[in-house]
């Protein structure tokens, strides 16, 4: 359980550092920039992205779990990379208050997530089925992100 708990911990940290550059803005240079009819209230992203680091943590403690079968390892790094890309898209498009930047590094972003997904998936089922709400989430804020950079 103490396991978990830490890789919950470890993801949620990757969440927190993105905070850092994206709590700023939300109030002045986010708020002023014109959005597409689709974005969602701001209340909405705080409880989609803690459910949705639950859920990272979870999946990567089960690969820890099975970090000696074939393939764990290298699913590990591609999680720690999406975790730097995550982190590294709320410094891009809040921190910089650029969303072309932020379009470049939510492609790589996705990539790298879906990668997981698959390596974690061939190593344990579950783990790989746990990263789904993610992949969908970042595909649906990649297409926020491009409409943001379209309408400004």
């Amino acid at each position: 359980m103490l396991g978990y708990i830490i890789s919950i911990l470890i993801a949620q940290l990757a969440g927190l550092v993105g905070s850092i550059f994206t709590m700023p803005a939300i109030t002045t240079w986010y708020a002023e920039l014109a959005k597409p009819s689709f974005t969602p209230p701001s209340y909405v992203f705080g409880p989609a992205w803690a459910m949705l680091y639950t859920l990272m943590g979870l999946a990567a403690y089960r690969i820890w779990e099975k970090r000696s079968t074939s393939g764990a390892r290298r699913a590990l790094v591609l999680y720690g990379t999406q975790l730097v890309l995550n982190a590294l898209w709320s410094y891009a498009f809040f921190g910089l208050h650029n969303p072309l930047a932020g379009v470049g590094v939510i492609v790589l972003l996705w990539i790298a997530v879906f990668m997981t997904m698959i390596f974690f998936y061939r190593v344990d089922k579950t783990a790989g089925w746990l990263l789904v709400p993610y992949v969908v989430w970042i595909s649906f804020a990649g297409a926020l992100n491009y409409a943001v950079w379209m309408l400004n």
